[in-house]
């Protein structure tokens, strides 16, 4: 049969543009990747949350509370796209990224910051923080140039009642067990707005101001566990990674291209394409990548290879017998996808009950490795088999040899 020319162009177009958008644009994909604190340093603490009051208890609403508490603090701290996650009924797991002052960070997350304002014995609770307006604290000073934080109440008539009812004593002002001021009511304060005073320095203040804003903890939190990983050896982290799956890539490359021959070639074709789209969709969803992720990640690629290996040997099967390289191919393809499919469906499975019952750690290994099993699963049995019909149907594979398989191993169908 007349070699189709056409068809040999579609199919090295085909691999060209692969080649090429992944030469030309991986460099910034991997630019955008979010990296965990393992990977470029940071701060990780485990939290046990604890009643704050007396009868209190520790609800997936109260934890779901704390836990935005604690990103509004996270907030303060800049930041970017931190991991807050509930672990079990009474744990939450902060992950701080790019934290170069764990304990700054310490401080500013499990710091209570409940302001109460007080009748004059300092025992009776009048108003909490939680009576602030949104956004009602801000750095100020007062009439002698010292920093002080101004406050504003949702309820004004209520601050004004109390203010009413103790002109003439002090209101003492407490952040946690710790009184700040003791101010003496003038007279009333009918627009619900006072002053905090204390031995600040300007920079406390702010921080006071803003995690009167971030809002109070609705509980205690007792730190369990925690650990920083400095930068240069994250950075050392990710370099190790990075070698060591590179090593792990070139000899699947060449056992595949020297065992399979040619199809082993579209192999690596379609493995550089599984990279590529991994990386992509790790990108585009903000995935954060971990050592458990880049492990994930490469445990794909084995994946991705094994598909790749199931329909070849199946191929080679069916040419054995004495099948035309077409047919045989066509027909080892068919039987070959159950198997894949199968392989991929329990391994989705296993990684979707690690992720629900999980910690952290796990979770980011388990969402890593569906998403490289999805995509594994587009290039090894999609892209794969696109480019093996194209040479196909170009009429150019007509030597058995090409897919490994000896003269004397075929047989008479």
């Amino acid at each position: 049969m007349k070699v189709r020319k056409g068809k040999v162009v579609v199919f090295s177009l085909l691999v060209i543009a692969i080649l090429a958008t992944v030469g030309l644009t991986t460099q910034q994909v991997i630019k955008n990747l979010t990296l965990g604190l393992d990977l470029q340093g940071g701060f990780e603490v485990l939290y046990e949350a604890k009643p704050l009051d007396k009868g209190q208890k520790i609800t997936p609403q109260v934890l779901a509370s704390a836990a935005g508490a604690l990103q509004k603090r996270i907030d303060v701290l800049g930041v970017s796209e931190p991991e807050i996650t509930v672990e079990g009924k009474d744990r939450i797991r902060v992950q701080l990224a790019g934290v170069t002052d764990p304990k700054k960070a310490r401080k500013i997350l499990g710091k209570p910051a409940v302001l109460t304002f007080r009748a004059p014995d300092g025992k009776k609770i009048l108003m909490r923080g939680t009576d602030l307006a949104e956004g009602g604290a801000k750095q100020d000073y007062d009439q002698n140039g010292r920093p002080a934080v101004m406050v504003k109440f949702k309820d004004k008539e209520k601050f004004a009642k109390y203010t009413r009812e103790y002109v003439g004593q002090p209101m003492p002002i407490y952040l946690d067990d710790q009184q700040l001021s003791a101010p003496v009511i003038q007279e009333p304060i009918l627009n619900g707005e006072a002053s905090i005073t204390g031995n600040f320095k300007a920079e406390e203040a702010k921080q006071l101001a803003e995690l009167l804003n971030a809002g109070s903890l609705p509980v205690k939190l007792k730190e369990l566990q925690s650990y920083a990983v400095d930068a240069s050896l994250g950075k050392a982290s990710l370099q190790d990674s990075l070698i060591a799956g590179l090593y792990a890539v070139g000899f699947i490359f060449l056992f595949m291209i020297g065992y399979y021959r040619l199809p082993g070639l579209i192999a690596v074709v379609t493995l550089v394409a599984y990279s590529y789209l991994v990386l992509l969709t790790f990108s585009l969803l903000h995935v954060t990548l971990t050592l458990p992720g880049i492990a994930a990640f490469i445990l794909g690629i084995g994946m991705a290879v094994d598909a790749n290996i199931i329909m070849y040997e199946r191929v080679k099967e069916e040419m054995r017998i004495g099948k035309s390289i077409p047919v045989a191919v066509k027909s080892g393809s068919k039987r070959s996808f159950l198997t894949i499919f199968d392989a991929n469906i329990t391994t989705i499975i296993a990684a979707a009950v690690l992720f629900y019952f999980g910690t952290a750690g796990v979770r980011g290994f388990s969402v890593s490795l569906i998403v490289s099993v999805l995509v594994s699963f587009l290039t090894a049995v999609a892209l794969s088999r696109i480019l093996m019909n194209q040479l196909l149907k170009a009429n150019v594979l007509k030597n058995p040899g090409w897919f490994g398989v000896k003269e004397d191993e075929i047989g008479e169908l």
